[in-house]
């Protein structure tokens, strides 16, 4: 593979990499604003500035300039080398760079830190970027001086409402372009244009529009300071208070890698950011996706009822294990869930084939919706592949079928995983209320549990560590953040604890158990895709 030295440290690249892209895939940060390694080229923030040497028998580039010297008080004639921008200059092989290494790097990099700061308010203990702003990381690094202009600053526009979900404040703009970029590149949506020159500069929404297409959020995300802010989070948090898991989103089959930004004081989250996967989502995410992050609060069954009166867990379990004890095998079905991980179906599968002797199974799950060529999946389940797959030899039915059953009298006994139903609501309760034994092991209110003649709290997939499988059937593992909300416990752990009631070998205490008793056929399950 071809390399180049960066600050004497060999970095391999490929064709087509420039050398910042090869810098990043190596682990070596050039300081940059407006470069972004999933949209096109600027080159306007000037802070990725890197000088190359001369190959040999070659001239150095070099400018003509005036330096101020002290001694005389006075603006001398002097040659420095050219520097050039690292986001836009191709890798080549022996090429020699430096970065950290050049006195006149370092000092560009602390003038252009110092010029965007110039119009820049001082208002950190304010802005929601605060705590992840490159603009406050860079002065660190590369400025720590207080600015040298003394007029008054530049005066725009503060918290303008870009549409639904974003608001701007151009004050704090220093229009790298790059959510310009991302709404023409990456949303097809060219909503967003500079406007104006020099220190006039600010980001506009198109006469008549807002910005409202199904990515706005990235639009925030992908900006390096605090002019972009999302309502949603808008002085929600601070970010230095909050942790983040490694997720999977919950918004549709696509599964996007995700951080799951969470503040363990209160065990809240409070938003989702994407996590770089080229293999699923690239560095994107949807509003819809984003947005999922509210279900792990959100009209929660945190209690056990039996017949709608709240039990402690082990009642329920209990009173579950003696109704499935007496099951009229012929009139009875499973639902599983392609809203709940491989573990918890699997689980489920586990009781009802292999020790129940249960056949029927059906899939339940939220109903499909709207989809796009970008990232956004018509299957509204996250794992609707996965709770497929955990079934082997009896693949489940659609969700209607089992109503259509129900109607007609051939089933009366159901053990159900998950709450939505992928059908019209009023029909599948009318339905459910006819079935003699309703066992719902849930997470959310829906029809399932609303129903239940036993209902068990079920983690959601923010409490519990659990594997999913997208629409490209690849595996995937979500870590737990945040502690079971009330009484709820792992799906898995609560089909495993109503099979050990009545003497079946379910002892699982761990996911490893899970994991350990899933088939060896299911291996792609058990086992998800390496970390990108």
């Amino acid at each position: 593979m071809p390399m180049f030295k960066l600050d004497g440290k060999e970095v391999p690249f490929q064709p087509g990499d420039t050398i910042i892209r090869a810098a990043a895939r190596a682990g070596i940060d050039i300081p940059h604003y407006c470069w972004h390694p999933g949209l096109s080229v600027a080159a306007n923030c000037r802070m990725c500035l890197v000088e190359i040497l001369p190959e040999p028998g070659r001239k150095a580039l070099s400018l003509d300039v005036l330096s101020w010297d002290p001694a005389s008080g006075s603006l001398r004639p002097k040659r420095k080398p050219k520097l050039q921008p690292a986001c836009q200059i191709p890798a080549t092989d022996g090429m020699v760079v430096l970065s950290d290494q050049s006195p006149h790097v370092l000092e560009a990099r602390a003038a252009v830190q110092e010029f965007l700061l110039l119009n820049h308010p001082v208002d950190c203990p304010i802005c929601d970027q605060a705590g992840e702003c490159k603009l406050q990381d860079y002065w660190l690094a590369h400025q720590r001086t207080g600015k040298r202009m003394r007029d008054e600053i530049v005066h725009k526009p503060k918290a303008v409402s870009f549409g639904p979900t974003i608001v701007y404040d151009a004050e704090r703009c220093i229009v790298c372009t790059r959510c310009v970029r991302f709404c023409a590149e990456i949303a097809k949506d060219p909503v967003l244009e500079k406007r104006e020159r020099g220190n006039l500069s600010e980001i506009a929404v198109s006469p008549g529009r807002q910005l409202d297409h199904p990515y706005s959020l990235m639009t925030e995300h992908v900006c390096p300071v605090g002019a972009l802010t999302s309502k949603d989070f808008r002085f929600k948090a601070r970010v230095w208070f909050l942790r983040s898991a490694k997720s999977v989103c919950q918004g549709c089959a696509t599964g996007c890698n995700a951080w799951l930004d969470f503040d363990p004081r209160y065990q809240r989250a409070y938003r989702y950011r994407p996590r770089d996967n080229e293999q699923v989502n690239g560095h994107w995410m949807c509003d819809e996706g984003m947005l999922s992050y509210r279900s792990a609060h959100k009209e929660r069954i945190v209690d056990a009822t039996i017949e709608r009166k709240q039990v402690r867990v082990e009642a329920a379990i209990a009173r579950a294990a003696e109704l499935l004890s007496a099951l009229p095998l012929e009139r009875s079905a499973v639902v599983l869930s392609a809203q709940h991980s491989n573990e918890d179906n699997f689980a489920l599968v586990t009781l009802a084939k292999s020790h129940l002797g249960i056949g029927e199974f059906f899939l339940a799950g939220k109903p499909w919706g709207e989809g796009d060529a970008i990232l956004r999946n018509a299957d509204k389940n996250p794992n609707t592949a996965g709770a497929n797959d955990v079934a082997t030899t009896t693949p489940p039915r659609p969700f209607d079928q089992l109503v259509q059953a129900i109607e007609d009298g051939r089933i009366t006994h159901v053990i159900a995983l998950g709450s939505a139903v992928p059908m019209d609501d009023e029909r599948a309760r009318a339905a459910l209320k006819k079935l003699r034994v309703l066992i719902s092991i849930a997470t959310w209110d829906g029809a399932l549990p609303a129903c239940g003649t036993v209902v068990l709290p079920a983690c959601s997939w923010a409490e519990a560590d659990g594997t999913w499988v997208n629409a490209k059937r690849i595996a995937q593992r979500s870590l737990r953040a945040l502690q079971p909300a009330g009484n709820a416990r792992p799906g898995w752990e609560l089909v495993a604890r109503i099979g050990s009631s009545m003497q079946f070998p379910m002892k699982w205490a761990r996911l490893q158990d899970v994991h350990r008793a899933m088939a060896p056929e299911a291996g792609a399950i058990a086992a998800p895709s390496p970390e990108p």
